[in-house]
């Protein structure tokens, strides 16, 4: 039996459907092909009936290739030096980042089906590569190819050029020619490696003669550089102009955000300038919306907290709080319970501070002091809204937190996270913010807290036998010496001699019922909630790590720093 294969859709038809061109302007456009010989989308473009980027993204659509923007695109220093120049100019292509854990390397194209030009491609990296390409305006390659090719990307090679050469701080703040500035193109280095090693925050902090740089990686701070303190005002200039901020602002706090295109995938910045005794200290929060949103089931939840968590979030009304210190991944898995509970049936809405991650179908909305947009007055406008599921970026004051419980009993369910340090601690901080033992009973669906502990490097853990004192703090009790493994880190070049590489969450989660209501109403002290709790087969922070510590993914060290054991010692 024969299958019979779609159609495939032609590029006039997509920019017809799209209204992006006319009847008569294609019709004008396939009479002047005839004549030229050239593709149609170019000679749209030369007649000035669409644009290049308008071009680029139709082609992508109807071709089924992925495009990009090369306006806002920092390139990997690595990845061009991959393929030479004249390989990029003559089959308009432009290399943007190289994975070496996937062997991968990301290709901007002009022509994504040019077949000779991928042979090139993969001749030139000896087959040992794969190559990913995608579709972008063969203007934007030229002038990718001309600024990333024509200039040194490394670090060490733009420090090098800018010790033996004068900086021109005009350049940096009027956008012309920027790569022929060093200074730009530090910042732009410094950016690309901060994303690769995956940092979550880059700290410029100038020092009375020189500038440390610093990343946070896996919730570790980590010194990268050392730089001299002329360097800082025209990097602290260039940051700013990137994210907006009023450069002739030195004395006042400033916010901005930056959004570019890096190791080819979109990446945001938020920029935080604080002043301090030795000069502006500028914080760049990494928004990577890849690591965003994680699938439910990718939390490392076991079964029966995967199921627990699914029971609470089928709840129709009522509240679930989510909490943890600063930095411990509240807001993602805030998103990843959204994103389970989010299709068409329901509408989703939400209030942030500021929003980190943009998703389809949800209207998202950012607090604004300059519209006295705060979150209290913020959950009272889109309860006007219709919305089924409400999210509330924090519960920070009485006023919110009102305002959240009055969505809750009114059938709306809401998500909002706390600054508590268990599940069960989240009650007395509610307590103490003003909400009443009445207001909670009933309306509390469940609580999640959660830590982020750093993972043991596959590739150089290092296993051994644990101690007397260890053992208990695991609770092993009388097993065998011999059938118990515990690792440790090590350090090797694949994890930059860390011994961790990458993290995951430690959760428990304290599902609300009848008796702990009861419990709330005579307002019982945090240990008789916890006895319930544990009565009831609830799971703590520190069991949570033991499961991991056991099962050789992290260290009992690790453990420890995010979460007390001493409590399991009987």
């Amino acid at each position: 039996m024969s299958s019979v294969k779609p159609r495939k859709r032609m590029l006039g038809e997509a920019l017809l459907e799209k209204g992006l061109v006319n009847q008569d302007q294609l019709r004008i456009a396939l009479t002047e092909q005839k004549k030229q010989s050239l593709p149609l989308g170019k000679i749209l473009i030369q007649l000035g009936f669409v644009t290049e980027a308008l071009m680029r993204d139709a082609l992508g659509e109807t071709t089924g290739q992925e495009s990009i923007s090369l306006a806002n695109v920092i390139a990997d220093a690595d990845a061009v030096q991959l393929i030479p120049k004249e390989v990029a100019r003559r089959y308009k292509l432009v290399p943007l980042s190289l994975d070496r854990e996937k062997n991968q390397l990301t290709v901007a194209m002009a022509d994504t089906f040019n077949v000779i030009a991928i042979d090139q491609l993969n001749a030139a990296l000896g087959g040992e590569i794969h190559v990913k390409t995608l579709l972008a305006a063969e203007p934007e390659i030229e002038a990718a190819i001309d600024n990333f090719y024509g200039f040194e990307l490394s670090i060490d090679g733009i420090i090098n050029e800018i010790e033996t050469g004068e900086i021109d701080y005009t350049s940096l703040q009027t956008g012309n020619n920027e790569y022929s500035q060093p200074l730009v193109r530090l910042v732009d280095a410094l950016l690309a490696d901060a994303v690769k090693r995956g940092a979550s925050y880059i700290h410029f902090e100038p020092e009375q003669g020189f500038l440390r740089v610093r990343y946070r990686v896996d919730g570790v701070m980590r010194q990268v550089r050392t730089l001299h303190k002329n360097y800082w005002s025209g990097i602290s200039v260039r940051v700013k102009v990137m994210a907006g901020l009023n450069i002739a602002e030195t004395r006042a706090p400033q916010d901005g955000r930056i959004s570019l295109t890096l190791l080819g995938r979109p990446i945001d910045f938020r920029v935080a300038a604080q002043p301090t005794s030795h000069g502006e200290n500028i914080v760049l929060r990494v928004l990577d919306r890849q690591k965003g949103i994680v699938p439910l089931d990718k939390l490392n939840l076991t079964e029966d907290m995967l199921a627990l968590l699914k029971l609470l979030m089928a709840r129709p009304e009522g509240i679930i709080l989510v909490t943890g210190p600063t930095g411990s991944g509240k807001t993602t898995t805030l998103y990843s319970m959204l994103n389970h509970v989010n299709s068409e049936d329901v509408n989703i809405m939400t209030l942030e501070d500021p929003v980190e991650y943009p998703m389809s179908m949800i209207r998202q909305s950012s607090v604004n002091e300059a519209t006295k947009m705060d979150f209290a007055n913020g959950i009272r406008s889109m309860m006007r809204q219709d919305p089924d599921i409400i999210l509330v970026g924090e519960i920070r004051d009485e006023q919110t937190a009102e305002m959240a419980f009055r969505a809750a009993m009114t059938g709306h369910q809401v998500y909002s996270t706390l600054h508590s340090n268990s599940a069960i601690g989240a009650i007395p901080r509610l307590l103490d913010i003003g909400v009443k033992p009445e207001v909670m009973e009933g309306n509390i669906i469940g609580i999640v807290a959660q830590r982020l502990a750093r993972r043991l490097c596959l590739h150089c853990k290092e296993a051994y036998a644990p101690s007397e004192l260890e053992r208990q703090l695991l609770g092993l009790g009388d097993v065998q010496y011999e059938q118990v493994k515990l690792y440790r880190a090590k350090g090797c070049e694949r994890c930059e001699q860390q011994g961790y590489k990458g993290r995951f969450s430690l959760l428990e989660i304290l599902r609300m019922d009848g008796e702990i209501d009861a419990l709330l109403a005579r307002r019982a002290s945090k240990h008789e909630l916890e006895l319930h709790a544990k009565a009831r087969g609830f799971k703590t922070l520190a069991d949570d790590g033991v499961r991991f510590i056991l099962n050789g993914a992290t260290s009992l060290e690790e453990v420890s720093r995010v979460v007390d054991l001493t409590a399991r010692i009987v």
